[in-house]
């Protein structure tokens, strides 16, 4: 898993060895180590790594590093710098470890569904920040060009409080469903105006009657904190205040680094230029060459600090006790490189501030593009969906009050009940084995936990430690550990064994036998649970113990979905399908029958007609309900007239036949 990590480009790893010279949450500086053997060496300067923070992913979950290292670490080529969003000390972790117990409970976990404690979502365990990304383009028009702006018609003011005035969102909003994210206004189609309107036109100004509000709202189900906000314009386009003050951070960014890079570089030099001239003692005065003002006396030996105070022409006039011939030649090469170093970064730099300042490449039409990004805290709630390691996917049922859950003897509540009937079908027993050997780890933890509180000794955590590891290949390492490092290594196991099984290479029972044995467990792997909500014992020991869950990317959130009136197919005039078109709900063939089976005609006919693709009766219903009526009056379905018209496509000549009324013949005649 560690490989893995690594390999998933979500960590930040260095790229040269080297010091690390400044840490904070967004960037990470590498002071590169020159080589010591020779005087002179290419790999100088520094290694700038600036790490993601709150960003949108594919999934729209959120991308955050975190800093592992700390200023004066020495970093190896190779090795993790920063945490991702998936990883943990620079190893997989998408998951908790749960206390867990296989029971039925009062049939909340019938059909693989799951029990969940209340503590899990109090403590925040499976909560994630999820980031949506909407955008609006400002185009130019057949009627004149689009505008994104604060002064939008018939709009109160109570909307527009966190709109700048730009009009774009200020960052750190809370907006919620129906907020304006981006104001923007288009032009209507000029109409003819009667007189009076002419002459309030002529009166109060053009604008008001000639735009219309085409701004982009936050959309149903979205609620959360405004993150970031981007802003493109065409080459050539002039930026708004909110533009400029966005590119100015950018930049203010760009020369920060190139300082710093600068700052490293410089120093790097006094460093060689140290190593070639300290300790040496002067044979002369050395005097200014211009003002012949006396800068250094004679015996005077040289430091870091006197020579950083010298400049590089005087440095070569500089009479030593002790003087190389090629000194000129050595300082004018330390002298070369730096400047040279430093001119290509100043290029590198002022590249990346033209392009900032040149504008964006957007497609034709387009004037202006505005996205922004919206930040949600998704706790754990019923319909989430989650899953183990063995396949063991299940969506949760019921968050139960911490009380309320089975507890072991000593008065822990469960944080997790799985149904054990969801295991002898689907032959993934590996789960079971996880249960136990989880238990026992965390058992032993709380063992070395114990030893840590009552007497921190070495001896008695390295005594610890062959118990429990006597009999594996990691004793050999251990015993070789100084008392310091024993001890570091037991405060790292406070919360329990971390231990990693290979596919093919895992835990055999009989070593998970010996684990649970040490940790004075029962070998069963079963104990006696209590019912929280009675105070009842079970009637037969359950399994419990600790396993590794995750939260799946089916959230209950971006699942659910109503809808009222929307959009219809232009052909078939029925609704459009699924969430992102803000569709309907199929009703299928088998709903169908259910309903017939009830005989239920009325609703049926409804939903197949008024509700789905009959224009005419849509319509009609909609007139009846604002009279206040009751009853639906059905038109021709407009699949009907599809099917005609396929049908006349292949040369069939289908025609409605009117019905005549049969004449009734009177008496007279």
């Amino acid at each position: 898993e560690r490989v893995t990590a690594r390999d998933s480009g979500a960590v930040v790893i260095c790229r040269r060895d080297g010091i690390v010279d400044q840490v904070d949450s967004e960037r990470i500086i590498v002071r590169v180590e020159s080589d010591h053997s020779g005087v002179l060496s290419r790999e100088v300067g520094a290694d700038i790594y600036t790490l993601t923070k709150f960003k949108r992913s594919n999934q729209n979950t959120c991308i955050n590093q975190k800093p592992l290292v700390r200023v004066g670490d020495r970093a190896q080529q190779g090795q993790v710098l920063a945490d991702g969003p998936c990883t943990d000390r620079g190893e997989l972790a998408l998951g908790r470890n749960v206390l867990v117990a296989f029971l039925p409970w009062r049939g909340y976990n019938f059909e693989d569904a799951i029990l969940v404690s209340e503590k899990l979502v109090k403590d925040d365990y499976y909560t994630s920040i999820h980031i949506e990304e909407y955008e609006i383009e400002a185009r130019d028009t057949k009627l004149g060009p689009e505008e994104i702006t604060r002064d939008i018609p018939n709009i109160s003011e109570s909307f527009l409080r966190n709109l700048d005035e730009s009009g774009v969102i200020r960052i750190g909003a809370t907006v919620r469903p129906g907020d304006i994210l981006v104001g923007k206004v288009t032009p209507k189609g000029e109409t003819q105006l009667t007189p009076e309107e002419k002459l309030l036109r002529a009166i109060f100004g053009e604008k008001a009657g000639d735009v219309r509000d085409a701004s982009l709202y936050c959309p149903p189900g979205i609620e959360g904190t405004v993150v970031d906000v981007k802003i493109f314009c065409r080459k050539g386009a002039e930026k708004d205040e909110r533009h400029k003050a966005i590119e100015a951070g950018q930049r203010a960014r760009l020369e920060k680094n190139l300082a710093d890079e600068i700052r490293i570089l410089t120093d790097e030099r006094l460093k060689r230029l140290a190593r070639l001239l300290g300790g040496q003692k002067l044979t002369a005065d050395l005097h200014d060459e211009k003002t012949n003002k006396r800068l250094l006396t004679k015996g005077t030996e040289l430091t870091r600090e006197i020579i950083e105070k010298v400049s590089t022409r005087n440095l070569k006039r500089l009479k030593l006790t002790d003087r190389d011939p090629l000194l000129i030649e050595k300082i004018d090469e330390i002298e070369e490189m730096t400047s040279r170093q430093i001119d290509v970064l100043r290029r590198i730099t002022d590249e990346r501030i033209s392009k900032l300042t040149k504008g964006d490449e957007l497609p034709p039409g387009v004037i202006k593009m505005v996205k922004s990004y919206i930040a949600m805290k998704r706790k754990l709630s019923v319909g989430d969906k989650m899953a183990g390691r063995h396949g063991n996917k299940g969506v949760i049922a019921r968050i139960v009050p911490e009380e309320d859950m089975p507890c072991l003897p000593d008065g822990t509540p469960v944080e997790i009940v799985l149904n054990p009937l969801g295991v002898p079908s689907r032959m993934n027993v590996g789960q079971i084995l996880e249960t136990h050997f989880g238990w026992a780890c965390k058992e032993l933890g709380r063992q070395i936990a114990e030893i840590f509180d009552e007497e921190k000794r070495a001896e008695s955590v390295r005594k610890w430690f062959k118990e429990v590891f006597g009999h594996t290949p990691v004793w050999r390492q251990i015993a070789e550990l100084e008392d310091d490092e024993v001890l570091a290594l037991g405060e790292s196991f406070r919360d329990g064994i971390p231990v990693s099984t290979p596919v093919f290479d895992g835990a055999r029972e009989g070593e998970i036998r010996q684990l649970l044995k040490a940790a004075d467990l029962p070998l069963s792997g079963k104990q006696t649970l209590r019912d929280g909500m009675t105070g009842d014992i079970f009637a037969q020991e359950v399994t419990v113990g600790y396993i590794y869950m995750m939260k799946l990317s089916h959230l209950v959130d971006d699942k659910i979905h109503a809808r009222s009136i929307g959009p219809y197919s232009l052909i078939t005039q029925q609704p459009l399908g699924g969430k992102a078109q803000f569709g309907g709900q199929r009703f299928g063939e088998m709903e169908v029958w259910a309903l017939e089976a009830y005989g239920a005609a009325h609703i049926l006919q409804e939903l197949l007609t008024a509700k789905s693709d009959d224009v005419y009766g849509r319509a009609k219903i909609y007139e009846a309900i604002v009279k206040g009526e009751v009853g639906i009056e059905p038109g021709v379905p407009e699949s009907f007239n599809v099917l005609v018209r396929e049908l006349q496509s292949l040369c069939l000549d289908v025609e409605l036949m009117k019905r005549q009324k049969p004449q009734v013949e009177t008496a007279a005649d």
